[in-house]
């Protein structure tokens, strides 16, 4: 297979998806599952859901068109088995979509999901430190890829909250992991990774803020499943010293942010499996930002990290693993530092700064003598309990016409 394989998946599943999103989003009308208003969605209602299953067969046609050379004959039953538990994942999220499962039934179709593709040998054995070699899981190597497949699936879930945010960092995630895949050797999950990038992106020309079809927990759930699977096949698996990394940094943005809401629900004592709207997207969205621009700036967020991630594959500051180049080592530093600075940017200037002077506008027009103390007390507060007001228009407009109030 060469490198045009997986590009052609991704355009067949780009194709696929786009034409049949709208079809399943009837298809959602008929059965009734639309949307409800949730604690965790911006959305008012209404919109259709099951666009998963768009996906999922944007997914499955292009990986059945494309994985029949007889040289991926060792690959089949992998392959095979990764379908058959999308399958499932998707089924079960539908399912959900239309008539609320439990969260334990949901969990246990989960992990009965993930267990198709670990029962033929999609599993993490080892996995290789630099300095310290390989480690071995034995008999923990299943269980703890299994534990892995169900937390990303959940993590894509989580951050399923608004127009267009799960499918569009779950493509840049894809096509990260795919070119990833492709220079470790692991040709079969390059493929993969082109045709859930592909999928995702179809998905998203009807997804994109205002989105006339949402996902559901069929496509949430779905992606996520496939993102592990890619992450396992294509880097994981292997024993490069970065196979680990390279996931972690490519999917940080949803990581991060479900970690923040899950510490925040326990902190609480509220239930991890209840939706709130403490998000990041939530949180931008409340300080002032459109959807779209919301949107705009987490895809620019996971692309940068993204980035980061691929050029720890292709930047040689490493040759042969033997020593560090002195010049190609200088130039990973500084993409390294461009990326944790733009994080922190978006952090700290979008979210932070601007809130502050939004803040000040509103607390010097109820208290004409509010302190920067007194305010940056309440912004600290704010942040810490995740209870940001939501900003009026009339705030907007003073923040627009005072230069001082601009991010």
């Amino acid at each position: 297979m060469t490198w045009r394989d997986p590009v052609v998946g991704l355009l067949v599943a780009f194709a696929v998806a786009a034409v049949a999103t709208p079809l399943v989003a009837r298809f959602a009308r008929l059965v009734g599952a639309v949307d409800r208003p949730r604690g965790r969605g911006l959305a008012a209602g209404g919109t259709p859901l099951l666009g998963g299953l768009a996906i999922l067969a944007a997914v499955g046609v292009t990986v059945l068109l494309l994985r029949l050379p007889p040289s991926w004959a060792g690959f089949q039953s992998e392959l095979d088995a990764v379908l058959l538990g999308g399958v499932v994942i998707a089924v079960v999220g539908a399912i959900d979509d239309r008539f609320d499962l439990p969260w334990l039934v949901k969990l246990a179709g989960q992990i009965v999901a993930a267990a198709i593709p670990v029962s033929q040998h999609v599993v993490v054995e080892n996995i290789t430190f630099p300095f310290l070699g390989a480690v071995q899981f034995h008999d923990f190597g299943a269980p703890l890829t299994v534990l892995g497949f169900v937390a990303l699936m959940n993590v894509v879930n989580f951050s399923d909250g608004i127009d267009g945010l799960a499918a569009g960092v779950s493509a840049i995630a894809a096509v990260a992991m795919g070119i990833v895949a492709w220079n470790l050797g692991t040709t079969h999950a390059s493929l993969l990774a082109g045709a859930t990038a592909g999928a995702a992106a179809g998905f998203l020309v009807h997804n994109f803020h205002p989105a006339r079809v949402f996902m559901g927990d069929a496509g949430a759930l779905l992606l996520g499943y496939l993102l592990a699977a890619v992450a396992v096949e294509g880097s994981v698996k292997t024993n490069a010293v970065l196979a680990l990394v390279v996931p972690f940094v490519v999917l940080a943005l949803p990581m991060l942010d479900t970690t923040f809401v899950v510490l925040k629900r326990l902190k609480s004592g509220v239930p991890i499996y209840n939706a709130d709207q403490n998000h990041f997207h939530h949180r931008l969205t409340r300080i002032g930002f459109s959807p779209r621009r919301t949107v705009l700036y987490l895809y620019a967020w996971a692309a940068s990290l993204a980035g980061l991630a691929v050029a720890l594959g292709f930047v040689p500051y490493s040759p042969n693993r033997e020593g560090y180049s002195p010049a190609w080592t200088a130039v990973m530093v500084v993409i390294t530092l461009a990326v944790l600075s733009f994080s922190v940017y978006l952090v700290l200037v979008l979210e932070i700064l601007k809130l502050r002077r939004l803040d000040a506008l509103r607390m010097r027009r109820i208290r004409p003598h509010a302190t920067d103390a007194e305010i940056d007390s309440h912004v600290a507060r704010s942040l810490e309990t995740g209870e940001i007001d939501a900003i009026t228009e009339d705030e907007l407009t003073t923040s627009a016409a005072d230069p001082a109030a601009r991010p």
